[in-house]
């Protein structure tokens, strides 16, 4: 049987566009949740199996008609009011979905409360349509597990033709669901490139907030130091649009505090089509060899990128130095503390859980070996190994030399020796030495290479830099104007 839809839902849609046409009677949020769960049902549980999703809310449907009344009877909410938005399967919401990582010990957990942001989602009246696919435990568990795959979900494929392409992780699913247009936003989380990577390799914009901006409670974590939740978009309107709605202070992530004053309800004040005018943009071309030799570096389409910045007046420093970008960054911090957060949360379960320690999920996991190791454990028996203390001498250094390496001696040093606004990185090559600033970044479409895999580029700032970023990349989207749906991308 073919649905037939109503023909305003040919084309990938905007926040605006679609709340225009809501407020105006001509669709309703429940049939923008039915067009999107057709496009799940055809293009990614069928016909190419993209396979982005990991489980549908059930309830969907009833909470977009309750949202379409309350419009009706009492108005909306905000922008937000009737959007769909899927979320990372490490995200936890308190509803008939579960909490997993993409792992097979997780998956019949149940969260018994919603995390701090999907409260706020809530509030702001999106329908939460479902949790993606994603590395499982967030590219904790294998060193050789390919990007987007989970012994739960299996493995998330690039939309943009060939499927061998490059998916980008951890939050795969997140980044793949909004560039397949499966919904219209999208929650991920990044450590180091969690984010930046499947929005370059996918196509979309993806922003990697400053640490604290969003609180991380509520979700199953890898670090301390570096974790964060940030949005997907197609469009750097509408990820700013969620990233307004997902800010604000939580008494139950610390980190959030250092924030207060600085957050913003509404980054769309910074959308500004001239916003490169008088910009001063460093243009960081020193990354690793290895990286200008691989296929994920296209020189041509980064030169044009800072060409279409130049002709929309900003100031373009080349060749900047970066002292701290070549170091040997040590493990230590992320692995010390992966080994304490998860094993704490694991310890939290419900008693009815198979496994509350990284243990005892070591040894299920062996247990189903065929369904739970295709790629083996050796990162969880690794850190297994570890102590769970976080009073090591080693652990305690390298923290404090990442902090200073990476603001000291690395983005703030760049931006005040040049005087700079933000630095733009090809594709997400910055992404390490801003995640451990705890530093925010937001990755941007900027072409298709021959072979169709998408191109990005990445401006990087300081701390609570989030809306100069956003006022640079959006300028830098009008202009070029290079997005492009996925090829499989048919209506019907």
């Amino acid at each position: 049987m073919s649905i037939r839809f109503k023909s305003f839902f040919k084309e990938e849609l905007t926040i605006n566009e679609i709340q225009t046409a809501m407020n105006n009677g001509e669709i309703t949020s429940k049939e923008l949740v039915m067009y999107y769960l057709n496009r799940m049902a055809k293009y990614d549980q069928a016909g190419p199996r993209i396979n982005s999703m990991l489980e549908i809310n059930p309830s969907a449907i009833f909470i977009a008609e309750g949202l379409d009344n309350e419009r009706e009877t009492e108005g909306t909410r905000g922008p937000l009011h009737g959007i769909p938005v899927v979320l990372k399967d490490n995200i936890e919401t308190n509803d008939f979905m579960h909490t997993s990582a993409g792992a097979i010990a997780l998956e019949n957990h149940l969260a018994d409360k919603d995390a701090f942001l999907v409260k706020k989602l809530r509030d702001a009246g999106t329908v939460i349509l479902g949790k993606t696919n994603m590395t499982e435990l967030a590219n904790g568990m294998a060193s050789g597990m390919w990007a987007g795959y989970s012994s739960r979900g299996g493995q998330t494929l690039n939309p943009y033709g060939d499927p061998k392409l490059f998916v980008g992780g951890s939050s795969s699913g997140s980044a793949v669901a909004v560039a397949a247009n499966f919904s219209v936003l999208s929650v991920g989380t990044e450590t180091d490139a969690s984010i930046l990577s499947p929005a370059v390799q996918n196509s979309v914009v993806g922003i990697k907030p400053t640490t604290g901006l969003i609180s991380r409670s509520g979700m199953i974590p890898f670090t301390y130091s570096q974790d964060t939740a940030g949005p997907f978009a197609r469009t750097v309107e509408d990820a700013a649009i969620l990233l307004g709605t997902l800010t604000g202070i939580d008494k139950n992530d610390v980190a959030t505090y250092k924030s207060e004053g600085k957050t913003q309800q509404d980054y769309t004040t910074y959308l500004d089509p001239a916003g490169l005018e008088g910009a001063r943009i460093g243009i960081f071309n020193d990354a690793h060899k290895e990286y200008y030799e691989s296929d994920e570096y296209d020189e041509q389409l980064f030169k044009n990128s800072i060409h279409v910045l130049a002709k929309q007046g900003a100031t373009i420093m080349e060749g900047i130095e970066i002292p701290s970008f070549h170091r040997d960054w040590k493990k230590e911090v992320t692995s010390y503390e992966l080994k304490h957060s998860l094993d704490n949360y694991l310890t939290k379960l419900p008693s009815h859980m198979p496994v509350h320690s990284i243990s005892e999920l070591i040894h299920f996991n062996r247990s189903i070996e065929e369904k739970a190791l295709k790629y083996g454990q050796d990162t969880l028996e690794r850190i297994e190994q570890l102590p769970n203390t976080l009073s090591n001498p080693e652990y305690l250094n390298a923290k404090i030399e990442d902090l200073y390496y990476s603001q000291e001696q690395g983005i703030d040093y760049a931006l005040k020796k040049y005087n700079l606004d933000a630095i733009l990185f090809p594709s997400y090559i910055g992404s390490t030495i801003s995640a451990r600033a705890g530093y925010p970044s937001i990755a941007v479409p900027a072409g298709y290479m021959e072979s169709g895999r998408p191109f990005g580029i990445t401006f990087a700032g300081t701390s609570f830099s989030e809306g100069e970023l956003i006022k640079l990349a959006f300028a830098f989207e009008q202009a070029a104007n290079i997005r492009k749906s996925p090829k499989f991308n048919i209506e019907g």
